[in-house]
């Protein structure tokens, strides 16, 4: 394809695995899965449900930016979470970064997710 961009940058963690943070395809990008890891670190972030929400949120941004793209640009975004009743803190941290009109969004419960992180999050923009 080449039309293909692997999006990579120091702002967001790393991959801890065969991925790339994303893919761009012509307008399209497609961000992998974040959890909250410290970009800086590799360490998970301490503070709770919250804490790693907003990390989650920050890492994503950094991808989106890097893409050249926004937050405000996602039409499409996964959130997985361990506990479900921390659904009314997603839609209160996520009220922080994002204004109408919201992607469309899916919020997922499973058993665990990497690292013991209580949520992760991945996503589909698209760039102007």
């Amino acid at each position: 394809m080449s039309n293909r961009a692997v999006i990579q940058t120091g702002q967001a963690p790393q991959a801890i695995g065969t991925y790339s943070q994303a893919v761009k395809v012509g307008d399209t990008v497609y961000l992998s899965g974040q959890i909250p890891l410290n970009p800086e670190t590799m360490e998970m972030v301490e503070g709770g449900f919250e804490a790693q929400t907003v990390r989650v949120f920050e890492n994503l941004k950094a991808v989106c930016e890097a893409s050249g793209g926004s937050l405000q640009q996602i039409v499409k975004l996964n959130i997985f979470l361990t506990d479900l009743s921390n659904f009314a803190t997603v839609n209160e941290v996520m009220s922080r970064y994002f204004t109408q009109p919201y992607p469309a969004r899916a919020a997922i419960g499973v058993a665990s997710l990497p690292k013991d992180s209580l949520v992760e999050m991945d996503g589909v923009l698209v760039v102007d």
